[in-house]
């Protein structure tokens, strides 16, 4: 038996270089699952950023090509005269307010520091590269880079902008667009945004609700836009003899394909706002989006049938319209079920809105009602139907009263509601009352007649029906337009000129 244990003795001295090479290799090949488990959970954290990165961007291009919608709404709602300017009026916000925004606004909104309670204090004119981020506490939690979420909150911003002269148009001057448009980007919207969207007091301590802007963007914009429409006073014809005369827009196929670009955009204003992916909550709010919207255009529809016994166009998109509005606050919060309640309800206050309103106020699209009325009422639906569950998904507040049987939210929600309305109103009324008596705020009653087109810019957004063309057949007599497809006259009988009588 020793002798045997010798021999293996041996023998294994023998093999020994061999064992030890056999033995490495074994560890390596034990040591690559774990190395391979590292890149893999490494790789799968940077696919997650590129995710959360594309998804912010594209949603945030949605958000801005709703000022296409803006500019279509706008232009089908104004009369022929004045459709130019409003389109100058839309690429020149966009413009102004995105400089202003970039230098403090989204300092204001979000930055760490200052009187973080009441208003952000840094941040102030960034500087980006390949994926750098900021001390953003509200949206740390995005793994997107510091730039994507600039470029997402500030197209909000723009929009809030877009929403404050549909309560203005026709008889505006265009210098009030830039002088408003400034300080409202740099200060006014920010405060809002820094309380509801930034982690102020009114989000972070009360839990006040709004998840993408039912009073942050709509209600803001919608307030100023009151703001300036008392200083401004109606158009010309509006109100005689004690009653309201209806001035209709030129062209309802333009204003209803600003409500469906419009309701496109939104699949980027209300999903984008989880800046977020991964975590597939923007698939929910895709639903209850779509679903709310559908119920609004078809209350609208419903109430004014009975009301007036026709089924007006406009009324019909202005019902889509609110109820995007209103869902927007309680889109990350809420049950289908419940976004068709918010929406219908939104349907039916906007054309009660509109005909109320319209007694009192010259609102040629309807901004007050769809944006601010609808505003109000989605902000405090929350209080009402945000699910306990998503309440603490997202982090703010707590279930509304139907699932909870406690007011406390929707005290939250009136308390964020009449808080912002007071401050926005207060600061964009003095700014026009600033501007009304140094630059003035209205054209002078020769120019509203003749058109802002025209009077304002010089051109008419539709030429050929208010001046001769070259190529038209409104040419004067003395300089006839020549028709190549017209046989020659016999010589000795002059031709006639395009347009005269055969």
């Amino acid at each position: 038996m020793s002798t045997r244990r010798s021999d293996l003795r041996t023998a294994l001295k023998k093999r020994k270089p061999v064992l030890v090479i056999a033995a490495g290799f074994a560890l390596l090949a034990a040591m690559i699952p774990i190395a391979v488990a590292a890149d893999d959970q490494t790789a799968t954290q940077a696919a997650g950023v590129a995710a959360d990165t594309v998804w912010v961007i594209v949603t945030g291009c949605l958000v801005m090509f709703m000022q296409a919608g803006f500019a279509m709404l706008e232009v089908g709602f104004s009369r022929m005269k004045n459709v130019g300017t409003v389109v100058a009026k839309v690429v020149t916000n966009l413009s102004v307010s995105s400089i202003a925004y970039w230098a403090v606004g989204f300092g204001f909104a979000f930055g760490a520091g200052g009187i973080f309670a009441f208003i952000g204090g840094s941040g102030f004119f960034p500087t980006f590269s390949p994926g750098s981020q900021m001390n953003l506490p509200a949206i740390a939690a995005s793994t997107a880079p510091a730039a994507a979420k600039w470029f997402f909150e500030f197209v909000f911003c723009a929009v809030s902008l877009a929403i404050v002269w549909g309560t203005m148009i026709e008889r505006t001057k265009f210098i009030v667009y830039i002088l408003f448009g400034i300080p409202f980007a740099a200060f006014i919207y920010p405060l809002i945004s820094h309380q509801l969207f930034g982690g102020g007091f009114l989000m972070a301590t009360l839990g006040s609700q709004d998840f993408a802007g039912s009073t942050v963007v709509h209600l803001t914009g919608a307030t100023a836009g009151l703001a300036g429409l008392l200083l401004l006073g109606p158009r010309i014809g509006k109100y005689e003899k004690g009653r309201s005369n209806a001035i209709p827009g030129h062209n309802m196929p333009l204003a209803q394909l600003g409500v469906l670009i419009l309701w496109f955009g939104w699949f980027g204003f209300n999903p984008g706002s989880t800046l977020n992916a991964t975590n597939l909550h923007f698939a929910d709010i895709v639903v209850v989006t779509n679903l709310a919207a559908a119920a609004g255009a078809v209350a609208a529809l419903a109430t004014i049938y009975f009301i007036t016994k026709t089924m007006d166009v406009g009324m019909i998109g202005n019902g889509a319209i609110a109820a995007l509005v209103a869902i927007t606050a309680p889109s990350g919060y809420v049950e289908p079920w419940a976004a068709i309640v918010i929406g219908s309800v939104a349907g039916v206050i906007v054309v009660v809105g509109v005909l109320a309103l319209d007694k009192i106020l010259d609102d040629p699209v309807g901004a007050l009602p769809a944006h601010g009325l609808a505003g109000i009422w989605g902000t405090l639906s929350c209080g009402l139907f945000t699910t306990p569950a998503l309440a603490k998904f997202n982090g703010v507040g707590e279930g509304g009263l139907f699932y909870t049987g406690s007011f406390h939210q929707l005290g939250a929600q009136a308390i964020a509601v009449t808080a912002s309305f007071a401050t926005v109103f207060v600061l964009s009324y003095g700014l026009f009352w600033i501007i009304k008596k140094t630059v003035g705020l209205r054209v002078s009653a020769r120019e509203e007649m003749e058109g802002l087109d025209i009077s304002e810019h010089g051109m008419w957004g539709y030429p050929e029906s208010f001046m001769p063309v070259p190529g038209g057949v409104y040419r004067p007599a003395d300089t006839p337009t020549v028709n190549p497809h017209r046989s020659p006259e016999p010589v000795g009988n002059p031709a006639r000129s395009e347009g005269s009588a055969a």
